[in-house]
């Protein structure tokens, strides 16, 4: 029989090693009295897995599982106030810096199989922002419009594993165009983006430093044809036409002169034109289209993130408690999908979330439940009733 329940047993896939080299970093455990790095992390935590509505309910919840306090490396359980003194005090730049140290260690090393474009063999990096409304009286650091609040999450993710390489969190007037020329990005790789990131500009600079892009061409973009293909074969795979164009006015300018690649493709079920801009030659129409139809897995992550962790609502309002909640999140919903790649069973990751939920204080086999969760189906007996046990 197991003595440890699963929230103990999830505890122990974080790396004590690496989380003790960051307290050290950032010297978190300073004048802690009792209510260390680890128990504040163990908290936030709780506070995602079993979506605990506020500082109480994170306090109470603990304080009710006090025999397993030690199998989670807690002395004594934190109280509301001391919560909430620690998300407002304590940087939340060692969640940040545990999220990339769990990602390498947990997701990384292991090898991921891509679903699609498995023939493509350069690194797909799949690029968004997303917002998350706030109170601007509450939170009245989060500028986003006259009377509303919000904060925005620009976003990367790899697509192998589609788990976030990086993440960069502003208040939400910041529009993702600006930001995304503050990164950099390694030779070679596809950057996938929607319209609001076209800047002709920065697409000059991914070209010139030998990035791919592919994206959305904008709906009053003017430009000059210089070669057309079309097909039946083309045309039976949805394509219309493969264009070779050139810019016309500021955008050419921007763009540095160069030519660009336009695909436009047909969808049939909508009966919609779509057209996609890439600065890539060589590679098929189809899978110009077929690159910007993964996007959608950044959407999936996002709603995933949205609806399965606490990133809609706080249980602090200074800036460092919001960002260190979304920081657990993300470590969090990494759990979750680790957890989900290791099980034997094919979980969808909804119900994987919410049956951790509604067991997280059960004393149970994490790993035997993962991959066996449900009673097996067996045939009846001879008075024609089924086994259960």
């Amino acid at each position: 029989m197991v003595n440890i329940n699963v929230f103990s047993q999830i505890l122990g896939l974080v790396d004590r090693d690496i989380f003790n080299r960051l307290v050290q970093k950032y010297q978190s455990d300073t004048h802690h009295k009792g209510i260390n790095s680890w128990t504040h992390f163990v908290s936030m935590l709780f506070c995602q897995l079993s979506s605990a509505d506020s500082v109480r309910d994170i306090s109470n919840g603990l304080r009710s599982t006090t025999g397993n306090m030690s199998y989670m490396g807690l002395s004594r359980t934190p109280s509301k106030s001391n919560l909430s003194y620690m998300n407002s005090h304590r940087d939340h730049s060692l969640f940040r810096d545990l999220y990339y140290g769990l990602l390498d260690l947990l997701w990384n090393r292991d090898p991921h199989r891509r679903a699609e474009l498995r023939r493509l063999k350069s690194k797909i990096l799949l690029m968004d922002a997303t917002i998350i409304p706030l109170c601007l009286s509450a939170f009245d650091w989060a500028k986003f419009r006259s009377a509303k609040g919000a904060v925005k999450l620009h976003t990367i993710l790899d697509y192998d594993g589609c788990m976030p390489t990086f993440v960069h969190i502003t208040d939400g007037k910041q529009h993702e165009s600006k930001v995304a020329k503050t990164f950099s990005f390694p030779q070679g790789c596809v950057l996938v983006v929607d319209r609001g990131y076209v800047d002709y500009a920065w697409m000059n600079i991914l070209d010139s430093t030998g990035c791919f892009f592919v994206t959305r061409s904008k709906s009053n973009m003017k430009y000059t044809v210089i070669k057309t293909i079309k097909s039946e074969a083309l045309m039976e795979g949805g394509i219309i036409e493969d264009q070779t164009i050139e810019l016309v006015g500021l955008p050419i300018v921007g763009y540095g002169g160069k030519k660009i690649r336009q695909v436009r493709v047909l969808d049939s079920t909508k009966n919609v034109v779509y057209e996609f801009l890439t600065n890539n030659f060589s590679w098929k129409p189809k899978t110009v289209a077929s690159l910007y139809k993964e996007r959608w897995e950044i959407e999936t992550f996002f709603k995933n993130l949205k609806q399965r962790l606490k990133v809609t609502s706080f249980v602090g309002t200074s800036q460092n408690a919001v960002f260190k909640q979304i920081w657990t999140a993300l470590i969090g919903i990494l759990l979750f999908k680790y957890i989900q790649k290791k099980a034997k069973y094919d979980w969808n990751l909804s119900n994987l979330v919410n049956f951790i939920r509604l067991n997280i204080f059960v004393k149970i086999d994490l790993w035997k439940w993962a991959n066996d969760s449900f009673i097996s189906a067996r045939s009846p007996n001879k008075k024609g009733q089924f086994v259960l046990f």
